[in-house]
């Protein structure tokens, strides 16, 4: 029953911790290009030159 004592708010503290990182992530738009990211990967800035 002690460990409750510890346990709870430690629960509700982290709880609340990913909470306003959700919020801080969403205000800070880093989840507004999803797929730009992914697909621009796959794509080259300068085409490789061939070797003869």
């Amino acid at each position: 029953m002690s460990a409750l004592i510890l346990l709870v708010p430690l629960a509700l503290f982290m709880g609340l911790l990913g909470l306003f990182g959700f919020l801080w992530a969403l205000r800070t738009r880093q989840y507004e290009d999803m797929d730009g990211s992914a697909a621009r990967i796959l794509f080259d800035d300068t085409p490789r030159h061939k070797e003869k």
